[in-house]
């Protein structure tokens, strides 16, 4: 049984109107500023949503969840005030990219089986990507090197798949990018792995959540 659905997808900020308008030329999504000093990013669908949230802390460490995008070019994202943290070369012919916070994202170049993504670090991408996988009612795929730790088939997801990095390090602080979901069913969450990290309250409506690696995602019910 499916227990959350694609909702959309968040990050944290400094500059709320910078970044807001990064991501917009990046994604393709237009910008409305809130009251209260966030912004929201929107496209031709509710799913592509994007949240850029005002906080007070700036960006520390390297981010866990960051996007793969697929463009001919980076030079449109380095006028809008990109940087290069690495340039393509043998051993991964892909940009990292930073945006102009410093949160790290790739570019590829267009190719048949090059996927756009929405990816995350793991301590086991593989254990991750089947436990996304069955929350989302999606099914794990093969990586290049053949490993079973992307995500396809994910209802509404505004990227081609999920995917799952192994990486060494623990995560040590709050991830400053998020997806939310919407589910009616938390307790079959909690049940699967999730942790309960803040329940709904008078200041917010919704259930912060961690993931079995302890990555934040929120839970809206439908």
């Amino acid at each position: 049984m499916t227990l959350a659905r694609w909702k959309d997808l968040c990050f944290d900020a400094d500059d709320v109107s910078r970044a807001a308008d990064f991501w917009s030329h990046a994604l393709g999504l237009r910008v409305e500023h809130q009251e209260g000093g966030d912004a929201v990013l929107r496209g031709e669908s509710p799913a592509q949503t994007t949240w850029v949230n005002r906080v007070p802390e700036p960006k520390t460490v390297k981010n866990r969840v960051h996007l793969d995008l697929v463009l001919p070019s980076v030079e449109p994202l380095l006028a809008a005030g990109a940087t290069v943290l690495h340039a393509p070369d043998s051993g991964s012919p892909w940009h990292v990219l930073a945006d102009p916070e410093g949160n790290e994202l790739c570019v590829f170049r267009p190719a048949p089986d090059e996927p756009t993504a929405l990816v995350v670090d793991a301590g086991d991408p593989v254990a991750l990507a089947a436990w996304w996988a069955d929350v989302l009612g999606a099914r794990p795929v093969a990586a290049p090197e053949g490993t079973p730790r992307w995500v396809a088939g994910v209802p509404g997801l505004p990227f081609d798949v999920l995917k799952f990095v192994a990486v060494p390090e623990p995560k040590t602080v709050k991830n400053r990018w998020h997806l939310d979901v919407v589910s009616d069913d938390v307790a079959g969450l909690v049940a699967r792995g999730a942790r309960v990290l803040r329940e709904p309250d008078d200041e917010v409506r919704w259930h912060v959540l961690a993931d079995p690696e302890g990555n934040e995602f929120c839970a809206f019910a439908p």
